[in-house]
Formats: C-alpha cells, structure tokens, sequence
C-alpha cells in the first residue's frame, strides 16, 4: 500500500511539474508581456517555436527548462516512491507538458521534456538518443522532419530500455539499476508524444500554408 501510494504521489508531483509553462514564462520575461507565444508562429508552447519567434537565445531558455522538468519530476519521484517513483515521475511530465490542466489541455509537444526523464533515469543512453534523432533529421526522404526524427528516436528509446532491461546492463552514472520500470516509462512517454504530435500537425500545416501564401502574395507583388 505504501508502494502503491508513493507511486501516485510521484506521478501527481511530475503531471504538475510538467504543466509549468516555460514557454508562456520566457515568452513573458523576453517582451515584457507583449506576446503571446500560442498566438504567434506555429501556436505551439515549445521550444522551437519561441526560438523560431524570439529567436535561438529565448528558444535555448525553454529547451533547458522543459528538460529541467524531466530531470525534476524524476528525482523528486525517486523520493516519494523509490525506484517504480522515478519512472512514474518522468511520463507524468511528459503529460503534464503536453496536456496541462491550467491551459485546457493544449501544451507542448513533449520532446525535450522526455529528454529529462532519458537524462534521469537512463544517461548513457542520452547522447545516443540524441545523435539518432539528429540523423533522423537530416535524412531526405521525411517530409515531417521533426515527426519522423521523434518517431525514429522513439522506437529506438524503446527498444533499447528493453535491452538494457534484459541484459541487467547499468544504465549510467547516476542511473537506477534496469528494471522492468525503464522500458515502461519508455513507451509510457513515447505514446504521449506521438499522440501529441498528431494532435499538433494540422495546426503545424496551417501555419506553413499561411506561410506559403505570405510569401507568394510578397512575391507578386515584387
């Protein structure tokens, strides 16, 4: 019971740890309160969209606050229900970010708050997680390059968490020893984006059509 008990508090603690809304607070911070980033560019409370509005300095605070977020809920999930606490906190954040109480469930995307869930609970595995998604990017044939490199990191996380699972392998540093918990979290978090992302890119594409016809519109009349 007491297990049971500290694992609903730490998902509890990590849904509201994620729903803090880095990037409604830098967006704020950087113009005085002027803007409103889900109004602006693609609409999405993330770090890319900041970056792409306010540019790569204010995009950078958001990215490291959204993975903080991870790292937060985590940790503090690891204190109120040990190990089985740990991998709760994680996806709860994840699910905090993407579907926040406070702002009627329209968040971010998840991506770079899952990467503090990866950094807490799995390290070694970040850097790789990292450079497979960085690929994924750069290969022509996606049209979504975002999507796809989530979707291919995704599958990947997975995979391995359950490798390493299997194999007792150490996760690294800091990390929990491997358990059934690290392949869970995994697709817990993984699931969420990827219903967020296609939650998402219809508003993604009708941000880029908008951008299209502003940019023929400019051209004829050049």
């Amino acid at each position: 019971m007491r297990r049971a008990l500290g694992i609903v508090a730490a998902s509890a603690v990590g849904y509201l740890v994620g729903t803090i809304p880095s990037a409604d607070l830098v967006t704020r911070v950087a113009t005085g309160g002027r803007l409103d980033i889900r109004q602006e560019g693609t609409g999405n409370p993330g770090a890319a969209n900041v970056a792409g509005v306010l540019g790569k300095k204010w995009g950078a605070a958001v990215l490291a606050a959204d993975v903080g977020k991870g790292i937060l809920a985590a940790r503090v999930g690891g204190r109120l229900g040990s190990r089985p606490g740990l991998h709760a906190g994680g996806p709860a954040a994840v699910l905090g970010h993407c579907y926040p109480v406070w702002d009627g469930f329209d968040g971010g995307k998840g991506v770079a708050t899952s990467g503090g869930q990866l950094m807490a609970t799995f390290p070694y595995y970040f850097p790789i997680d990292f450079l497979v998604g960085s690929v994924a990017t750069r290969l022509p044939f996606f049209q979504r390059k975002a999507f796809a490199a989530t979707e291919v990191a995704s599958v990947a996380w997975v995979l391995s968490s359950m490798i390493w699972w299997r194999r007792k392998w150490p996760t690294g540093w800091w990390g929990p020893e491997a358990t059934v918990g690290l392949p869970v979290a995994a697709i817990a978090s993984t699931a969420v984006i990827r219903v967020r992302f296609t939650q998402t890119n219809a508003r993604v594409d009708e941000w880029r059509e908008q951008q299209e016809d502003h940019a023929g519109t400019d051209t004829a009349e050049g």
